[in-house]
């Protein structure tokens, strides 16, 4: 919990800070988020499945960056730019790690609202409608030909939802005592992203397009539990 709070401060603090300081700060939210996610999985789904998400969606999310760098296949043509620290195969060493850190509250929320494959998969595509605006304003990647809303290309999205499917798929869904962590983790990502494009980076159609798609999962699992005879598991 300690850890989930700290990564909310964190992303509270975002649209006060500028400049280099942005930059550190953006890597360490993901770093706490990340650390969050981990140590739920950890402590509530056990080592071994832990360890698969791990190998699964780090693993998998930093060849698919990779070849993506590399060849502009399935996202298009991108680069990255030096601001998010060191690289491995021109990946920022911090995206695969951004990558699990909502894919471990997606998946969750997926196993809860009965669909662990195809909701987790549509709520971490979702995340991207929101994520990739913010992250190419403050030039942490590049198009080569941005176009869509606000410059990402649609191939981008598309990709997202197909890479996040074959993750989804790969991981068993297997339910926890307290998920009450991921829950409000994923929750807070959809509310404070619409709020942050609205009040604070002036991107309407971010907000409604990222609020519109990530609502057909946490509207469901809003609704799972509030459910008098569902509670929390």
């Amino acid at each position: 919990m300690a850890l989930a709070a700290a990564a909310v401060l964190l992303q509270v603090a975002y649209p006060l800070v500028h400049g280099p300081a942005r930059d550190r700060l953006t890597v360490a939210t993901v770093l706490v988020f990340f650390a969050a996610s981990a140590t739920h999985a950890l402590l509530q789904r056990g080592p071994r499945w832990t360890a698969r998400f791990l190998l699964v969606v780090v693993g998998g999310s930093l060849l698919v960056e990779a070849v993506g760098v590399a060849t502009g296949l399935p996202f298009g043509d991108y680069r990255y730019g030096d601001a998010l620290g060191p690289q491995l195969l021109g990946v920022p060493l911090v995206v695969p790690l951004a990558w699990a850190m909502l894919a471990y509250p997606a998946h969750v929320a997926g196993v809860r609202v009965g669909r662990p494959v195809l909701a987790g998969a549509w709520a971490l595509a979702a995340w991207d409608l929101f994520l990739d605006p913010q992250m190419v304003a403050e030039g942490y990647w590049t198009w080569a030909d941005p176009h869509g809303i606000n410059g990402i290309p649609w191939s981008n999205h598309v990709a997202w939802l197909v890479v996040a499917l074959v993750l989804m798929a790969a991981l068993p869904g297997r339910p926890a005592a307290d998920d009450r962590v991921p829950f409000a983790l994923l929750l807070w990502t959809w509310g404070s992203s619409v709020l942050a494009n609205l009040a604070f980076f002036g991107r309407p159609l971010v907000a409604l397009a990222g609020g519109l798609a990530m609502a057909l999962v946490t509207v469901p699992l809003v609704r799972s539990l509030r459910a008098p005879s569902a509670g929390l598991p």
